[in-house]
């Protein structure tokens, strides 16, 4: 395993910290992966130059996804899945960190998808790239990583995800609470959606949570008492808790988070406002 085991039903503890890394880095079951990605309203190419070493670009957006999909960063088929990560080198037996570029964002989505096609010895490097350049550890220019084709095979947890008709029947389910992602300011309708012609709102019966209040500075994840103190503040104690976020990105943020808590019967909104606000007029 990574590391020490969680009390919940995830064989790993998502998180490894830097140092952790910089002192497994050339571990040679150790895979690790850059899942950055540019928000939505930034400059390009946003990331630089540099990576951690042995890095592999993990492409959430152009080939983790359904591309056909209608709505960006939608979850790919069991065979996507399959193929994309055997290209990567995993087996079944690997152990992946992943990263980004902003602290802790888009990463969060790959232990996520990993998580929901039966892979969960894979962990999360808290505090990203950010964190790693602070600690002085060493970079370097990004290049194109081969690695033999690994024998993953992906086995799709439908329990993971919901969609459209899902979150119709959560919004309505006294059992269920739905939390968004997005910043206050968005989730209220105060500040427009950054993604072109979207328009603002927030699904029926959902409570926000901004991702941002569970990380300090937006790069590391705050202590567990106060991450539960951010749950508790919009009772979520015996619901089933449904995730979602601008397009499915910064949703599985909260389901790390959860996961760090204990608890483990959550399941993320893959098309979030992106789909709902796009399908619905209220």
């Amino acid at each position: 395993m990574i590391i020490m085991k969680t009390s919940s039903n995830s064989n790993t503890y998502p998180l490894v910290s830097v140092d952790w890394l910089n002192n497994h880095l050339n571990d040679p079951e150790i895979l690790v992966f850059d899942a950055s990605m540019d928000k939505i309203n930034s400059d390009a190419n946003a990331s630089g130059i540099l990576q951690i070493p042995n890095t592999q670009f993990f492409d959430i957006k152009n080939v983790f996804s359904d591309t056909s999909a209608p709505f960006p960063s939608t979850v790919p088929s069991e065979e996507i899945l399959t193929k994309e990560a055997q290209k990567l080198g995993v087996n079944s037996d690997s152990k992946i960190i992943v990263y980004d570029d902003k602290g802790i964002y888009s990463s969060a989505r790959v232990w996520y998808l990993f998580r929901a096609f039966g892979f969960n010895n894979i962990a999360v490097l808290d505090g990203g790239l950010p964190k790693w350049k602070a600690a002085n550890y060493p970079l370097e220019t990004k290049s194109s990583q081969t690695k033999p084709n690994g024998n993953f095979v992906a086995h799709y947890d439908s329990e993971n995800f919901k969609f459209f008709h899902d979150i119709q029947k959560s919004s309505k389910n006294k059992h269920h609470l739905i939390i968004d992602a997005r910043s206050e300011n968005r989730f209220k309708g105060i500040e427009p959606e950054p993604r072109k012609g979207l328009r603002s709102g927030l699904i029926p019966n959902s409570v926000n949570i901004p991702f941002s209040n569970l990380l300090v500075d937006g790069q590391c994840f705050k202590s567990k008492e106060e991450i539960q103190k951010e749950f508790d503040a919009v009772n979520t104690n015996n619901e089933h808790l449904v995730f979602s976020c601008g397009s499915g990105i910064t949703a599985c943020v909260l389901a790390l988070g959860a996961e760090l808590i204990g608890k483990s019967d959550v399941s993320v909104y893959d098309g979030s406002w992106t789909e709902y606000g796009s399908l619905t007029t209220e």
